[in-house]
């Protein structure tokens, strides 16, 4: 079914309706389109636009293809897109009062306003996926108590730094995730229905009662910028394609974590693959995928804002491009943190191997460059003299607490520091990775997760 068969005289042609056809991904959107178009209703029979009893009929018609829908029963017959398919079956059911549907409507606003519906669903169940996975990460937090591991920078050795404090790097990477869906809901919760085409309509339409019909806090300002607006599909893009980055790092880590030069982790069996070839093998195929497939999410963003960068107002069909992107992103993230999840809460972490690896005397330095700065050295001088202990001990090989000890500086006073975990417990930095510090932060954390769960809990 075409929607505007009366300005043209011949058929389209299989190729045009090939090409531009949407049905096979926008049926996606069939639950958001019969709420919309239930909400138009309610609002055509408040602007006596509809009679009381031509509503119900329209309405009772929607319940009728919303079960067909739900039961999978509805058959499409060479529809165009989702709006049209659902607005040819209720003309069929309603007869010519199913002819009213779209009165005062245009897809420009219909289609909008599906997608945002369709958006602000799809932002609170990302944020609840969100919150599952860095709950993990507090469990992991909490789990390993004292326990610390080498801190990188350059992927070499740098300070031991507690567990914890590494969970919960990435655990506040999430944090900002869920403040950008927050923000970004408040963008996207805006009803563009009653914009029309562009120029909104000469009927007494009531955009602000349908707006609240439709649980928008509320309508557009100008129906140009309503009907043409999808800034709120890229900056959805964009927060997927940040949670993609922030996935993929901890992917990273995996990947590296489980080799067996690393063993810092063990995934379970459930999270695992094996080679078609190689009896030994055991794949950390979730964290790679995490990792590969955010190029495809930094992809869809960029192509979506390639599309948009060249259209002026109004509404261009270059806008059908909008939900595929969207539709591949929302899912590909949707199943990385679910899968993330799963596999870092039956990961068993080597706490042992990551210890041994931290208590390397050499990851001391910057505190011993700082016990000298607490007796007066310049830090810059400081910094030169551990320099100087950490090449004589490399070309002497000699263990460096050997050398700390003869060196007059810093004598038997700073062997603590040397001492495995010496460094950890001297650590005073507010945010730092000193054990009362983090234990600060685990619980701030804790209490910060548990605002924002309910936060958008309160979004319904």
């Amino acid at each position: 079914m075409t929607l505007w068969q009366g300005r043209f005289s011949s058929t389209p042609a299989d190729e045009l309706m090939a090409f531009t056809e949407s049905l096979s991904f926008d049926i996606r959107l069939w639950r958001q389109d019969i709420f919309g178009s239930k909400a138009h209703v309610l609002g055509l029979r408040e602007s006596r636009i509809l009679t009381p009893l031509e509503a119900e009929i329209l309405l009772g018609a929607l319940d009728q293809v919303e079960k067909e829908m739900g039961e999978g029963n509805f058959v499409s017959q060479g529809d165009e897109d989702i709006h049209s398919a659902i607005e040819r079956r209720v003309t069929e059911i309603a007869g010519d009062t199913g002819a009213k549907l779209h009165t005062g409507r245009s897809r420009n606003d219909q289609v909008a306003t599906d997608l945002r519906l369709f958006v602000k669903a799809a932002l609170k169940g990302l944020a609840k996926d969100v919150i599952a996975l860095q709950r993990v990460l507090l469990d992991l937090a909490e789990s390993a108590g004292d326990t610390y591991l080498p801190g990188y920078t350059h992927t070499q050795r740098a300070q031991p730094i507690l567990v914890a404090h590494h969970m919960l790097a990435h655990g506040w990477a999430f944090m900002r995730d869920l403040e950008r869906i927050a923000d970004a809901y408040k963008r996207v919760d805006v009803s563009p229905l009653g914009a029309g085409a562009l120029g909104g309509s000469t009927l007494p339409l009531k955009p602000d009662f349908v707006a609240s019909k439709l649980e928008f806090a509320g309508r557009f300002r100008n129906s140009l910028d309503a009907v043409s607006d999808r800034d709120f599909v890229a900056e959805t893009l964009f927060v997927l394609a940040t949670i993609g980055i922030h996935l993929s790092r901890i992917g990273e880590e995996i990947v590296l974590w489980s080799t067996e030069e690393f063993s810092f982790v063990r995934l379970d069996d459930a999270y695992s693959t094996g080679s078609s070839m190689l009896p030994n093998k055991k794949n950390p195929d979730i964290a790679e995928l995490s990792r590969g497939k955010v190029g495809r999410l930094i992809g869809n963003l960029t192509g979506l804002l390639a599309t948009l960068k060249g259209l002026p107002l109004s509404y261009n069909r270059d806008l059908q491009e909008d939900k595929e992107p969207l539709f591949d992103s929302l899912d590909t993230v949707t199943l990385a943190l679910k899968a993330t999840a799963g596999m870092l809460a039956t990961a068993n972490f080597d706490y042992a191997t990551m210890k041994a690896a931290a208590d390397s005397e050499a990851l001391v330095a910057i505190d011993l460059a700082e016990f000298l700065v607490m007796k007066g050295i310049p830090f810059r001088k400081a910094h030169g003299i551990v320099g100087g202990i950490i090449r004589d001990s490399i070309e002497r090989r000699v263990p460096i607490s050997e050398l700390v000890e003869a060196h007059p500086q810093l004598g038997i006073e700073a062997l603590e520091i040397v001492e495995p975990g010496g460094a950890i417990r001297r650590r005073v930095t507010a945010g730092g990775s000193g054990i009362d510090a983090v234990r600060e932060q685990v619980v701030e954390f804790t209490e910060r997760l548990k605002q924002e769960s309910k936060s958008f809990e309160d979004l319904g």
